[in-house]
C-alpha cells in the first residue's frame, strides 16, 4: 500500500506502469479519523481508527499483562490513541565547522568501555563530527596503567550492561573504581580538575550516581540518588521525546526548551531518591535537565511516554557547576537525522548538512550537545 500526495499520481503511476506493476485505487486519506468503505454508494464499514486500534492491540495488550507489570501493561493499552510525536526546537542545527574536524590538535576524550558495554562506536563517532579526538578505553587499560586521565579534557561511561547488571546496573562497575585505591585517586583528580567535563550515558548514568558524581559530591552514601528496575518490570527499548530544561550543564547550553525525540534502551532506568529532599534541591537549583514528555510535551511518569516509571519524568541530572552530565537515553545514538524514525518534513533542510572530504552526514540536533562540549574546551584554553 502506498500513501502519496495527489500532486505525485502521475509520477508514480508512470514508475509503475514502466515496470510493469499493475495498481489500483484503494482510497484517500482523510484528516478525519475514520475509517469508511462503500461499495456502489452504499456505506459498508465506518469504524473510528481508534476502535480499529484498540481491536488490533487486544490481543498483544492481554498478553502484556502475563509478561510484565500488569499495571504498567493496563496504562499503555489506555494511551494508543495519542498526539504522536511533536518535537519543538529552540535553536538552529547545524554541523560544525570543517576547518575544526580538520584540525590535528584537537581536545581528547576518553570513551571508557567496561566488559559488558556497548554504544562505545556510536559514542567515538559523535564525538569525532563534534571536533573532538576520541580514545577507545577499556577499565584494564586504566588498572594496567597503560594510560593515565590525566591527558583528557573528557571523560565518557558508555551504555551497555556491565558485568551483565548482575549486582544491579553498574554496581560491578562502580566497585572496580571505588574499591581501588588507584583508580579512584586517578578518577577524582579528573573531577576536581576545572578543565574537564564527563558524560555518562544509560549504564555510565547509572555508574556516576554510584560514584556519587551526580547531582553533586559528597551526599551520603544512603542517600545518593540511583536508577533502579523500570516499573514495568522489563527491559525497555524505546522512541520517545524529552524537554530539555534551563540547567548549568555545558553541554546542553541554548538547548533549553527543545522537545527532541531520543532513543532509550535500558532494564533499570527508574530513578530513586531515598532523600525526597535531595531530589527538591536539585531540581531548584536547575540539575535536572532532561524529562520524558507525553504527546502534549508535559512531563510525565506515565508507560510508555516514560519508559522506566521515573518521577516527574527525571532522567538525567548535571552537576552545579555544569561540567558533569548523566542521562538514561542515548543523545549518541540520534545525533544524525537518519537514526531517527521519524522527523519533519521542514527538518529535512540543507542546512543541517555537512561534508568534510567523501561523507555527508545530517546532524539532528542531538549533535549540539557534543558541540557545546567542543566549545567549552576551546574556551578552558
Amino acid at each position: 500500500v502506498l500513501e502519496y500526495l495527489p500532486a505525485n499520481e502521475r509520477i508514480i503511476q508512470d514508475i509503475l506502469e514502466e515496470y510493469g506493476v499493475p495498481a489500483i485505487m484503494l482510497g484517500n486519506t482523510e484528516k478525519e479519523k475514520q475509517v469508511v468503505i462503500r461499495h456502489r454508494d452504499k456505506i459498508e464499514f465506518d469504524v473510528s481508527t481508534l476502535t480499529l486500534l484498540t481491536w488490533w492491540e487486544a490481543s498483544s495488550d492481554r498478553l502484556e499483562e502475563e509478561q510484565m507489570n500488569p499495571v504498567a501493561a493496563k496504562e499503555l493499552a489506555r494511551h494508543h490513541n495519542h498526539p504522536g510525536l511533536r518535537y519543538q526546537l529552540t535553536f538552529q542545527p547545524g554541523a560544525i565547522p570543517s576547518k575544526i574536524l580538520l584540525q590535528t590538535n584537537k581536545p581528547k576524550v576518553a570513551i571508557i568501555r567496561e566488559e559488558g558495554s556497548n554504544g562505545d562506536r556510536e559514542m567515538t563517532s559523535a564525538f569525532f563530527w563534534a571536533g573532538f579526538e576520541p580514545w577507545d578505553i577499556t577499565m584494564t587499560d586504566i588498572l594496567e596503567e597503560r594510560i593515565s586521565l590525566d591527558q583528557f579534557r573528557g571523560v565518557v561511561f558508555v551504555g551497555g550492561f556491565s558485568y551483565a547488571d548482575v549486582l544491579d546496573p553498574a554496581k560491578g562497575w562502580a566497585g572496580i573504581i571505588r574499591f581501588n585505591s588507584k583508580l579512584r585517586e586517578m578518577f577524582d583528580r579528573f573531577f576536581e580538575r576545572q578543565d574537564t567535563f564527563s558524560l555518562g550515558i544509560c549504564n555510565g548514568c547509572q555508574l556516576m550516581a554510584f560514584l556519587g558524581i551526580i547531582p553533586w559530591q559528597g551526599i551520603p552514601e544512603r542517600e545518593q540518588p540511583r536508577f533502579i528496575q523500570n516499573s514495568s518490570e522489563r527491559f525497555e527499548s524505546h522512541w520517545g521525546m524529552v524537554r530539555i530544561s534551563e540547567s548549568p550543564s555545558i553541554m546542553l547550553k541554548g538547548m533549553a526548551g527543545s522537545i527532541l525525540g531520543i532513543w532509550s534502551a535500558h532494564g533499570g532506568g527508574r530513578l530513586h531518591c531515598p532523600n525526597p529532599e535531595i531530589l527538591s534541591t536539585a531540581r531548584r537549583q536547575g540539575l535536572t535537565p532532561i524529562a520524558y514528555v507525553d504527546g502534549e510535551g508535559t512531563p510525565t511518569e506515565k508507560y510508555r511516554f516514560n519508559p522506566n516509571g521515573s518521577p516527574l519524568g527525571i532522567t538525567a541530572f548535571c552537576s552545579p557547576d555544569g561540567r558533569h552530565l548523566a542521562m538514561m537515553p542515548h543523545p549518541e545514538r540520534s545525533f544524525l537525522l537518519w537514526q531517527w524514525p521519524w522527523i519533519p518534513e521542514e527538518w529535512k533542510s540543507e542546512k543541517w548538512k555537512f561534508h568534510v572530504g567523501d561523507y555527508l552526514l545530517w546532524a539532528s540536533p542531538w549533535l549540539k550537545l557534543f558541540q557545546n562540549a567542543r566549545e567549552w574546551c576551546d574556551h578552558q584554553v
